[in-house]
């Protein structure tokens, strides 16, 4: 097969489905998309918790930040539009233990920095919203905080580019590589472009590489498990009860939310990963995953966060671990209330090997003809429809 498109975007996850409906509301067409799986979610976009999250954590001035009010806003309105789920259950943020309560006040001034809603509450109103969330005197409410189905909305959104006649999908293809300036080397033929848009998600590193691009970044993949609880004990939760996290890692700390299901979900982990796709236990060894051990050996001992949080979140295989972290949140929680579950995903973090440094943001590469996303992780699913004008705006410069 030999194909030519105006516009080649590599990845069918949310981020590149978005950025193609965005294509369109400019008049684009000739857009192709190349997914290397036989169908949309099978990664990140559709393994992820469901949470739209509204702008809370973030550090000022970044994309996380930029993008997380306004696509919390868009994706509402498209569910709203479409008659899509949406339960605007909001969130709490409760303090684990006493010592984490001034990370409330971090948490609210990084929020107004954002424009995110949000307030501090005390006891009786968060028992009001919570019933059974820890109590220590006051915690964060945010009220726009959602959730959602991630594969209803990517259906969605695929159905209405391929109902435009201007986008076309193309399944179970891979990029291999670049071929002069115009071509992409896929396993099913050439595909000649104009544009090119890398959102590739776990394997985006490596597309940009292809182009000569990011060559200081290296991959380091973190196991999301989950349990949930037993239906007698899904009242224990409305909506999304979460701890007060530790800024100096993009990780939120294991927490509960109440699913488009119906069922609550208490995870994820972020427990270090040997492959890019190792959801089950060693089920994705690779050439690489002697490269990923190097990684994190390199890191455990460069970085002290990164150390810290390693060492606790490798414990979170232990059932009695995991309960005793989540009994802080919801302190009436038995070790018998939590369930197994298949429920795994896997978080691609981006490293900067320079400075031995987790990268904290969302990363565009830009050169003539392309762009590429990287550490598109979350909340990427949040801001993807607003982050998609974003990076348009830079393709069509």
């Amino acid at each position: 097969m030999e194909r030519t498109c105006r516009i080649l975007i590599v990845g069918g996850g949310i981020t590149g489905l978005t950025i193609a409906r965005e294509l369109l509301s400019r008049g684009a067409d000739g857009i192709l998309i190349i997914e290397k799986e036989g169908r949309l979610g099978a990664h990140a976009s559709g393994r992820n918790s469901g949470v739209l999250h509204a702008g809370i954590y973030y550090s000022p001035g970044t994309n996380k930040a930029r993008f997380s009010v306004e696509g919390n806003r868009l994706m509402k309105e498209y569910c709203r539009e479409r008659g899509l789920g949406l339960e605007e259950s909001g969130k709490v943020i409760v303090a684990g233990d006493d010592g984490k309560l001034e990370g409330l006040s971090e948490l609210k001034r990084r929020a107004d920095s954002s424009g995110a809603e949000s307030r501090i509450i005390d006891d009786p109103e968060l028992s009001a919203i919570e019933p059974h969330a820890a109590r220590r005197g006051r915690a964060l409410y945010s009220p726009n905080t959602a959730v959602i189905s991630p594969l209803e909305i990517l259906q969605s959104i695929k159905e209405e580019l391929l109902a435009s006649g201007k986008v076309d999908i193309l399944f179970g293809t891979s990029f291999n590589a670049i071929k002069g300036s115009s071509t992409a080397v896929t396993s099913r033929g050439d595909i000649k472009f104009q544009k090119l848009v890398n959102s590739a998600g776990t394997f985006a590193d490596r597309v940009a590489k292809s182009f000569g691009l990011g060559e200081q970044y290296r991959i380091l993949p973190f196991k999301g498990t989950y349990k949930k609880l037993t239906p007698e004990a899904s009242h224990l939760v409305r909506g999304n009860i979460y701890p007060v996290p530790d800024l100096r890692n993009p990780f939120l700390g294991v927490h509960f939310t109440r699913g488009a299901d119906g069922d609550v979900y208490i995870g994820p982990t972020a427990i270090p990963a040997l492959g890019r796709e190792e959801y089950g236990f060693l089920d994705d060894l690779s050439a690489e995953t002697l490269s990923i051990l190097f990684r994190d050996s390199v890191l455990f001992f460069a970085n002290e966060s990164f150390r810290t949080a390693a060492l606790s979140e490798i414990r979170k295989y232990s059932r009695r671990y995991l309960y005793q972290e989540a009994r802080r949140l919801v302190p009436e929680l038995k070790e018998s209330d939590l369930v197994d579950t298949p429920k795994a995903g896997i978080r691609p973090q981006l490293v900067d090997w320079t400075s031995k440094e987790l990268v904290m943001d969302f990363l565009m590469l830009k050169e003539p003809g392309s762009i590429h996303i990287l550490n598109a992780i979350s909340p990427a699913f949040t801001c993807s429809m607003a982050f998609a004008k974003h990076a348009v705006d830079k393709l069509l410069e």
